[in-house]
Order: C-alpha cells, then structure tokens, then sequence
C-alpha cells in the first residue's frame, strides 16, 4: 500500500492533466499498469463478456510459456558443457564465459551449472527484446495519445524463445523493432494487426541473416563448434527415420551425442532456445487448454494438417529427396512446429475467428507447414512460413465460412434473412 500511495499522491499528479509532465503521461501508465491492474474498467453492458481482461489472456500464455523457458535454460547450458567438457571445445569468450566459470564452471552433468549457463545467453536477450520492445510501443502510443497495451508481454517472451542462443544481440534488437513497427504498429496496434508479430520480426532475420539464423554454429554457445538440427539432418539424408537413428549417431560434427527420436521428444538437441522440447511445449499447452485461453480447433487442425500431408509423402516416396519418408511423428518433434502449433498458430489476433473457421485455418498451417519442409530443399524448417501464409489466408476463410452459413440459414427460412 506504501508505494501504491506514493504514486498516487507524490507521483501521478505530475503526469496527469495539469501536470508539467503531462505530455508523458502514456509512459508512467505503462510503468504504473507493470505493477498494479488500472482503476478504470469498462463496464457498459455492450462490452463486458466476461471475467477475463487483455491482460489477464495476456499473464496466462506468458506462464504456458515458463516449462519451455526452464527446460530452453537447462538444454543451452547443456549443450555448451557438453562440448566444453566432454570434446575440448572452447567456450565463447566474453563475459558470459568468466560468470559461468566463476559461479558453477562448465559440468554439463551439474544441474544449476546447466542453468546458469543457459541464464548467461538468455537473460541478454530477454533484456533486448523487452528494452526494445517496450521503447517502439510506448513511442507509438505517446504519439498517438493512448495507453501502452500489454500485448508485447506475450509477443516479446516468444520472440525470445523461437530465436537461437548465440545470436547475437544487435540482430535481436533489429528482429524485435521490424516486428513491432511493421508487424503491428503501422495497422494500428495490438488487435489491428493479421499478422503475428513475433513470427515477423523471425522472419525478417532469416532473410537479412540466414546464416546466423540457419547455420550449424549457432545452436551451441562454444568456439569451433559446428552442429546441425535434426532438420538440418533429415535434409542432408543423415537420419535414418525408420531405425530411429542418425546413419552417423552423431548430433552434428563430433557431438558424441546420438541422436534417436526420444531425443527429439524429450528435448536434449540443439535448436532455439524453447522449441527443443515436446513435454515442456505440451505442459504449456495443456495449461493453455485448461484455462480455454488457446483455440483447440487450431491445435488439432494443424495436427490434422500435418499427418495428412506427412502421409501422403511417405505413399508417394523420393530416391533423391529424404524428407518424403520422415514420418508425421517426427515432424512433430523436431523443429518448430509444436511451439509453433500452441504459442503461434493460435494467437487470437492473426488467427481466424469462426469455429470451423479455426479448423481450417489449422489444417492449412499444418499442410503448408509439411510442404515447406519437404519440397522447398533450401528451407528445412516450415512452420514460421506456414503460420505467416495462414494469417494472410484467416479473414478470407472467415468469409467463406460466413457466407457458408448465412446461405444454409437462408435454405431453412426459406430465402428469409
């Protein structure tokens, strides 16, 4: 109550009207709301629906988020101190390196050594992100005289975990500004924008940067070091899908870490930060499930999607292309697209609205999304694309969908509105 009291007696007056910081009242609005829910509320009968405000939707996907964070923290750290100690390759130096070394050293078989190493290469960037972030959406509501809305509290956290650990932090300063402005901003903020923003500013890197965002060196924060995804793997023709195996039981290049599907389900491979494992990404969504805060006709639509197109590769088969015989389940676990399919695809903004709607748009992510990774040899990873395609193609099955049910309507009255 004591700090409570202070702004609102020491503080606030300041910014409100009358005031000499009048003109800067958005920003302590947004400092204000960090701390406390506004004391204004709508409250005519035309817009309350229910209990649930923005903010509220917005605290509930960013705790779905918190497994995939911890297990992001852990699995960076273990990657690094298993090439560390394990294989002689040298930390990055800077001071990452004197932290990690000073508190816990480089055992990847030490738990909070694994962590804090994990913590060294995510904490800056979850800084960045947020500093940035924050700067281009409270310039945006000054100039235009409105309160800074707490969209960019989800879109901000998942921008940090679809992003590889070694990136470096003026590329994720850039990401982050190309997706808030041009991804939301110039159609008007959160709520007017169709397409994800998070998915934008990840998509401008890897077009601006793709070899610091595709690359094999990136995945892992050591020196020398060069290792590919499983994606990068199954493209080459080094994952031998039906023995369960990499042909050289190697993740990468002197790895020493063989690579079998329950790796890729349980999570312990190189890729961005949160997108390694199934069982935290799916405790994130069953929470989201829970809480009927995420769209299941989406999650189940991309799944759809997904076998089906996964499927009928598998029939057709390839002599020159792999990726025609990996199966649906291993398209589930490597990469993206779990992450994807329950933080992504489901944004209530960039997704459609309707019901069937939402099925549909499911199944377009999850077809788009096998098509991209099997056909398209440059681009082993497909679900940021398919995602993107999707939010372009939801106002129009929208329409369809409507217009489906207004000439169904019309059949029963008829031909009476």
């Amino acid at each position: 109550m004591g700090l409570r009291n202070y702004l609102d007696t020491k503080i606030a007056p300041h910014f409100h009207e009358g005031g000499k910081l009048q003109k800067y009242y958005v920003f302590y609005e947004m400092f204000d709301t960090m701390l406390y829910s506004p004391d204004s509320v709508t409250r005519s009968a035309a817009h309350v629906r229910d209990g649930i405000d923005l903010k509220r939707i917005m605290m509930t996907v960013w705790f779905a988020t918190f497994p995939a964070i911890l297990f992001g923290l852990y699995n960076t750290g273990f990657q690094a101190n298993l090439q560390i100690t394990e294989f002689g390759f040298d930390p990055i130096a800077g001071w990452r390196t004197d932290l990690v070394a000073a508190l816990t050293g480089f055992s990847q078989e030490n738990f909070w050594a694994n962590m804090v190493h994990g913590l060294a290469y995510y904490v800056p960037i979850l800084i960045a992100v947020y500093l940035t972030g924050f700067f281009w959406e409270a310039l945006f509501a000054w100039k235009r005289g409105h309160e800074v809305n707490e969209g960019f509290f989800v879109t901000g956290i998942l921008f940090t975990l679809i992003l590889p650990p070694a990136i470096p932090l003026w590329q994720v300063v850039l990401g982050v500004s190309f997706g808030v402005v041009i991804g939301k901003e110039v159609f008007g903020g959160t709520g007017k924008n169709f397409l994800n923003p998070a998915l934008v500013g990840r998509a401008f890197l890897y077009f601006a940067y793709p070899a610091q965002m595709s690359g094999d060196a990136i995945w892992t924060a050591v020196d020398n070091f060069s290792g590919a995804t499983p994606l990068s793997l199954a493209a080459s023709g080094n994952l031998d899908f039906s023995a369960g195996l990499a042909q050289n039981a190697l993740i990468g290049v002197d790895a020493g870490q063989s690579l079998s599907w329950m790796n890729t389900f349980l999570g312990g491979i190189q890729g961005s930060i949160g997108e390694t494992s199934l069982i935290a990404i799916g405790l994130g969504a069953l929470f989201l499930l829970f809480t009927k805060i995420a769209s299941w006709r989406i999650m189940l639509g991309v799944l759809l999607g997904m076998v089906a197109m996964s499927t009928v590769f598998n029939l057709i088969g390839s002599d020159t292309n792999p990726m025609f015989a990996m199966p649906w389940y291993w398209h589930l676990t490597v990469g993206g697209l779990a992450f994807g399919l329950v933080f992504m695809a489901t944004d209530p903004v960039s997704a459609a609205m309707t019901n069937t709607g939402k099925l549909i748009f499911g199944i377009v992510i999850g077809v788009m999304t096998v098509l991209i990774r099997v056909v398209n040899p440059a681009f082993p990873e497909g679900i940021m694309l398919a995602i993107l395609f999707g939010n372009l193609c939801a106002p129009l099955i929208d329409y369809f969908v409507t217009q489906a049910n207004v000439r169904r309507r019309l059949r029963r009255t008829g031909g009476v509105a």
